[in-house]
């Protein structure tokens, strides 16, 4: 298996990309979360990569894409998408399947909703799309969204920025904290630490009051288009609880939801689950779709 580290410029911008995998096999575009990149998809590529042809691109001010500064980039999600949307223009791809993980659902979902006939299956794991996913330890960001002046709520969301929070997104909720990597969460934090990054992510953290918003039209394109969905969700996630995952359940039809005893980032502690259940699924759906069977 060979990963080709590669750079496509998008609207002036360079947008990193890792690539594996046969172009003649089906496509799946890996969209990463927060505080990740696509750095968190390193060992997913690797067991995926002999069936399926694989994209997973950084975001602007992620990763090792380029951070245009505030006064350069509109930093929401409806941008991101967008970006997201010529990437996969310019890429030519005409047919993939999405894996959606925190911030990469409302990035995702924003391309299925232009284009849902692109789509061919989701797979979401902790990528959440309904209310009732939101826990508690939303209330510092919700009382950020009321009141962005605030010095107080602007220091309480910059704590969702130190090297210790960091950390525990990953290791908290896991089975055994020992047998996450310290690398991920170190990497996150060196792009953290970047200068402008921390207004980045207030401004990312402020908008996503919009992605709620968006819900209602996300949950009309589950009704109407019924893409094949795998929710492969750590239960014990700090930030979606498993309600988000059940939630699929009332749009979709062909829906197969599990629920994993990890935290935010399942593929850390629960790569050989992920990877089979990933494999049955889309081999299942893909096939009949290929076949021309709904």
């Amino acid at each position: 298996m060979t990963v080709y580290y590669k750079t496509e410029i998008v609207d002036g911008l360079a947008i990193f990309y890792r690539e594996a995998g046969n172009q003649e096999n089906p496509t799946i575009l890996l969209l990463h979360g927060f505080p990740s990149s696509s750095h968190m998809y390193r060992n997913l590529i690797a067991e995926l990569s002999n069936e399926y042809h694989i994209i997973a691109p950084d975001y602007p001010g992620f990763g090792n894409s380029e951070q245009p500064s505030m006064a350069d980039f509109a930093y929401t999600f409806d941008h991101l998408a967008d970006v997201m949307d010529a990437f996969v223009e310019q890429l030519q791809l005409k047919k993939y399947s999405i894996y959606v993980h925190d911030y990469g659902a409302p990035v995702g979902f924003r391309l299925a909703v232009k284009h849902p006939e692109r789509v061919q299956a989701i797979i979401s794991q902790n990528g959440n799309a309904y209310e009732e996913g939101l826990l508690s330890s939303w209330a510092p960001a919700r009382t950020y969204w009321e009141n962005p002046a605030d010095e107080a709520s602007i220091n309480n969301v910059l704590g969702l920025l130190k090297p210790e929070f960091t950390k525990q997104q990953y290791v908290n909720g896991t089975r055994n904290p020992e047998k996450i990597s310290p690398d991920s969460w170190n990497l996150d934090q060196y792009v953290l630490a970047r200068p402008g990054n921390s207004e980045i992510q207030l401004a990312l953290l402020y908008d996503y009051q919009n992605n709620l918003k968006q819900y209602p039209s996300w949950h009309e394109y589950f009704r109407t288009y019924q893409p094949p969905t795998l929710v492969a969700w750590g239960k014990n996630d700090m930030f979606f609880g498993p309600d988000g995952a059940l939630a699929y359940q009332k749009d979709l039809k062909d829906v197969d939801v599990h629920l994993l005893n990890t935290g935010h980032f399942p593929l850390e502690e629960d790569l050989e689950i992920s990877v089979a259940l990933i494999k049955r699924f889309l081999g299942e759906r893909i096939k009949k779709l290929e076949n021309g069977v709904q």
